[in-house]
């Protein structure tokens, strides 16, 4: 069982910047592709960013293109997501989502809350 555990939300002002990472426990994390979605309050989750077991291929959603930059460093079995010029439709709780492209077995994390107001 993989596990993985996002941290880096809070509270920000609309302009600002945050970073979220997501940590997974399988040491062979260079095996998954990965993507970040979110999911405001009453709406459904949507992709946010994806990036390739190698970092080589990276995809973003139109909304967050030009502001959001995924990333990962798979020595440290982490992918990060750089947040930029947040605005409060940026609000949401933002999960990892990770598969393996050994076994297409789907994880996700629990979720980091990202609050942006004034």
């Amino acid at each position: 069982q993989v596990q993985l555990v996002e941290s880096g939300g809070g509270l920000v002002q609309p302009g600002g910047s945050l970073r979220l990472s997501c940590v997974a426990s399988d040491l062979t994390f260079r095996l998954y592709a990965v993507s970040w979605y979110r999911q405001a309050p009453g709406k459904e989750r949507e992709l946010v960013a994806g990036i390739a077991r190698d970092g080589g291929n990276t995809n973003y959603v139109d909304s967050v293109r030009g502001r959001f930059t995924i990333s990962r460093d798979n020595a440290k079995n982490t992918v990060y997501l750089q947040m930029n010029n947040l605005s409060s439709e940026d609000t949401a709780v933002y999960y990892c989502y990770a598969r393996s492209i050994v076994t297409q077995r789907p994880y996700w994390g629990q979720g980091t809350q990202v609050t942006v107001s004034s």
